[in-house]
């Protein structure tokens, strides 16, 4: 029988690949990936883009479509026999990897095409592929190409540790309340934890360290010890400072070695440190850059966020008998007060965005906005469940996605987009590619027999992954190293993302995806008005988190020293930035997977870095549909897909905003959006 893996006729069997066929179909791979590179390397091998890419680039592709398959099932649906086969071919994979972008006959062979010969999106790729041989190595000779090489092995085997750490510590833990213990919690999600205590055997309502599970405690739970219980399970994760039964997940050593190695990597390639490796590739010139414009917006957020802090310590004070608010009851404060303040609660706003509504309203305005179909397609999947859909414009194939909404056991936390193919005009065939895509999120399901219901900020996570879905899926550049995500600033790539979000706020948006989940009604305008005056509820405390996150990250990759405890330096940031300090036990960085094993190190400002391109691109929506009218204008909608969506990754991102709004991007959208304006 054929190796499900070793199948590229079409979209990816998930259904059929086992954890046995990975170490065969990977070898398989390698070796033709092995002996392309032998024949592109060749001294009577042309160097010409297009034979080049026929032979090495059909081979890769090969490569990394069956590898992002069993990476996608290993963050999805992870088992110990799936993890213990991606672990044994992971350093195979990382090696030839690594070998290959710095191949010193391959990178002679890309300086001697005639770039003249190129049409612009091959030229974009090849200047791409130009700096990427150097941050790669390639310049390197002798011992330090050697260990460049093992510091990308070692790097990618620590990153899957630290995944796992974090993923386990996060499954490992439960606590199994009374019912006393869960006043004020929500009835569905005290229905969900019943129905898991339940299947267990087990007596009482099981409470864990997912989101659907543990945000609604911090949120609504009367009892401040249970909370205080929660929250410090939920902090000390994977770290030294969590419960004995735990510490093996213990993530303290992984990212010591990982600042260690990313250091001596910069060292080799010539760069002071690894801050300045990370920005080589983005918009931003510098680290002192990035941490400039992060310090500014910490001072314009600042005086927000202490109001905030002012104004829920003395509600605390005046309604709850909190005069001395700890950490983990600040959330439930919030929500008290928005309650008090705004007239609603999330809970109340929950019962009108069930699953299928959301959806069906956001394939509405995408349809609108992007002049595309939307529709049920077919695929095979890797869990019941999971739905798949197919993108068309004038009847012509775009792209399609898969869709995985449920937070499950053995599923990564977190909501993501990642590529299963990209668009491109195939060189071995001449046939056109289209592009797929996965988009992962992690919402509590239907109990009951209900649909699943969906906070508002659930919808706007959707919207934010649809986001970049809709950049990978509606590019038209036919190069594959720049169409869609490819190729894209990394501090850019969050654009569209972010962009999507803003619709989750405009009333012609929401009317359409909303029915309550008994009566069927739509979400009512008053209900609206009060979600919209309550928009900015906080705001200057929810950028300072974000800034505190991305200057220690930044600092990390910069002035820390990799012996040095990590905990010094983010306690120092907490200090300049924080409005609320957390407990001396809090340990945040022990499950920053976006740093240690998402690709964003010295990179995590780019959320708001590319917040500052989203906002004043969805300015143009506003500006063009004038005072009470909609903004999902299809002419504002065209010029923005063709400019930035379908663009892609074939010219810098730079180019592409200003081919949009006719100017470069400053700041002042994103602070009146987020009422800071002064």
């Amino acid at each position: 029988m054929t190796n499900p893996l070793l199948d590229f006729s079409d979209l990816p069997l998930f259904d059929k690949i086992t954890p046995d066929g990975v170490a065969p179909a990977m070898d398989q791979l390698l070796q033709k990936s092995e002996a392309a590179l032998e024949v592109v390397t060749a001294a009577d091998f042309p160097a010409n883009w297009t034979a080049i890419s026929a032979e090495l680039d059909v081979a890769t592709e090969e490569l990394g479509r069956a590898w992002g398959a069993v990476n996608h099932l290993n963050s999805v649906v992870d088992t110990p026999e799936l993890r213990a086969a991606y672990n044994a071919v992971l350093p195979k994979v990382t090696q030839f990897l690594t070998r290959m972008s710095a191949d010193e006959r391959l990178f002679a062979k890309y300086k001697a095409i005639n770039t003249a010969e190129l049409n612009p999106e091959q030229t974009q790729a090849h200047k791409n592929a130009m700096r990427n041989f150097v941050l790669s190595g390639a310049d390197l000779i002798g011992q330090d190409k050697e260990r460049f090489a093992q510091i990308q092995e070692r790097q990618a085997e620590l990153s899957q540790k630290f995944s796992e750490n974090a993923l386990d510590a996060t499954n490992a833990y439960a606590y199994y309340a009374s019912l006393e213990e869960l006043a004020g919690v929500p009835a569905d999600v005290i229905e969900t934890a019943r129905e898991q205590a339940k299947a267990e055997g087990k007596d009482g309502y099981k409470l864990t360290l997912m989101m659907p599970s543990y945000l609604p405690v911090m949120q609504f739970a009367d009892s401040s010890d249970l909370r205080e219980t929660i929250s410090r399970a939920y902090s000390t994760r994977a770290s030294d400072q969590a419960a004995q039964a735990f510490i093996q997940f213990d993530n303290s050593a992984i990212i010591q070695e990982i600042l260690a190695l990313r250091l001596e990597e910069a060292k080799l390639l010539g760069y002071k440190n690894y801050g300045e490796v990370s920005v080589a590739a983005k918009m931003a010139k510098s680290p002192e850059e990035v941490i400039t414009f992060l310090r500014d917006l910490a001072s314009r957020a600042k005086p927000y966020a202490e109001k905030d802090v002012a104004d829920l310590r003395a509600f605390a004070a005046s309604h709850l008998k909190l005069t001395e608010p700890k950490t983990w009851d600040y959330a439930y404060i919030s929500e008290k007060l928005k309650e008090e303040r705004y007239a609603f609660s999330e809970q109340e706003v929950k019962q009108y965005f069930t699953a299928p509504k959301v959806l069906a309203g956001l394939f509405k305005i995408v349809e609108t906005l992007f002049e595309v179909s939307i529709r049920k397609d077919q695929a095979p999947v890797w869990k019941a469940g999971v739905e798949f859909y197919r993108i068309e414009r004038a009847g012509q194939l775009v792209g399609q996605f898969y869709l995985d909404k449920p937070a499950r056991t053995g599923k990564r936390g977190g909501a993501w987009m990642d590529d299963v193919r990209a668009r491109w005009l195939r060189p071995d065939n001449g046939k056109l590619q289209t592009p797929v895509a996965h988009l992962v999120c992690n919402f509590a399901d239907g109990v009951g027999g209900n649909p699943a219901l969906l906070t508002h900020d659930d919808v706007t996570t959707l919207f934010h992954e649809f986001g970049h879905g809709l950049h990978h899926m509606l590019t038209q550049i036919n190069e594959r190293d720049v169409s869609g995500i490819s190729g894209v600033e990394w501090d850019a790539v969050e654009l569209p993302s972010q962009f999507m979000e803003n619709f989750c706020w405009e009333w012609d948006v929401l009317k359409h995806m909303t029915a309550h989940v008994e009566t069927g009604a739509a979400l009512p305008r008053p209900l609206f008005d009060k979600m919209l005056a309550a928009k900015n509820f906080q705001s200057g405390m929810q950028t300072l988190r974000q800034v505190e996150f991305s200057l220690f990250d930044m600092l990390l990759h910069t002035s820390h020293q990799p012996s040095d405890d990590v905990m010094l330096l983010l306690n120092e940031v907490r200090q300049e930035v924080a409005v609320i300090q957390a407990p001396a036990y809090s340990r945040t960085a022990h499950t920053f997977s976006h740093i240690f094993s998402g690709g964003y190190a010295a990179g995590y400002y780019s959320y708001k870095w590319a917040e500052v391109l989203s906002a004043d691109a969805y300015a143009a929506f506003e500006e063009s549909a004038g005072a009470g009218q909609s903004t999902v204008s299809v002419e504002t909608g065209k010029k923005y897909r063709t400019a930035i969506l379908e663009a892609g990754g074939s010219r810098p991102a730079m180019e592409s905003f200003k081919a949009f709004r006719g100017r470069e991007p400053t700041i002042d959208a994103l602070l009146r959006h987020q009422g800071m304006a002064s």
